[in-house]
């Protein structure tokens, strides 16, 4: 099952993608541990890929879909893999189309999960992480038991400053406005589901694991 996981920040994406994982035994694949395989690994990709990200610059389209299609051509991809964070853009969905048809797969599944935007604001802006060893809490969904301080270590937390309100309404919009595209792109192609991220934790994944099984 090759399963392509989009959502905004804050709408449980990553602790969904967990729950697939374990259940269905595929690879969690994002951009970032990509990257970072072919940079330690020293491969020609990831050599050019480090030149870019060392300057501060975007890795181009062709070295990124180079890194990917090293990545699903790997073994532990032949029952399936959940992509995470790429694609990004509509020309990135349509060179994953055709690496994975040269690699005789598809995509499966476009699961976006999705919440209203003042929802996910009060998601993010709740969050708060451990100076000391960087444990992340929410006051709403995952408070520490002692106001202030981490449970593990007795840390001081703090709120990053990218998650006061104004920051993250910007970057919310931004985000809605990159992935628009792409779910359009999805939806003609008839891969789409859209879940509803605003239910419990639990919820969602019995919403989600039902379009796995065809069930949606």
């Amino acid at each position: 099952m090759n399963i392509v996981l989009m959502g905004l920040p804050g709408a449980g994406k990553g602790t969904q993608a967990d729950k697939i994982v374990e259940k269905y035994e595929i690879p969690h694949i994002s951009t970032g541990d990509m990257f970072r395989a072919a940079i330690s690994e020293g491969t020609e990709l990831g050599v050019k890929a480090k030149s870019f990200m060392d300057k501060g610059a975007l890795v181009p389209d062709e070295v990124t879909i180079g890194i990917v299609r090293e990545r699903l051509s790997q073994s532990d991809c032949d029952r399936g893999f959940l992509l995470d964070g790429f694609p990004r853009t509509v020309p990135q969905a349509e060179a994953l189309n055709e690496l994975l048809q040269d690699l005789g797969k598809k995509i499966d599944h476009v699961i976006n999960i999705a919440a209203d935007k003042e929802e996910l604001i009060s998601r993010l802006t709740g969050r708060r992480i451990c100076k000391v060893c960087g444990s992340s809490y929410h006051l709403t969904f995952n408070p520490p038991k002692e106001a202030g301080k981490c449970d593990k270590d007795g840390g001081e937390l703090y709120q990053r400053a990218d998650d006061n309100p104004e920051t993250v309404a910007n970057r919310l919009e931004v985000n809605m406005n990159q992935t628009a595209p792409l779910l359009d792109f999805y939806e003609k192609q008839g891969v789409l589901t859209t879940i509803d991220g605003a239910k419990h934790i639990d919820e969602v994944f019995v919403d989600l694991d039902a379009v796995l099984q065809g069930e949606q």
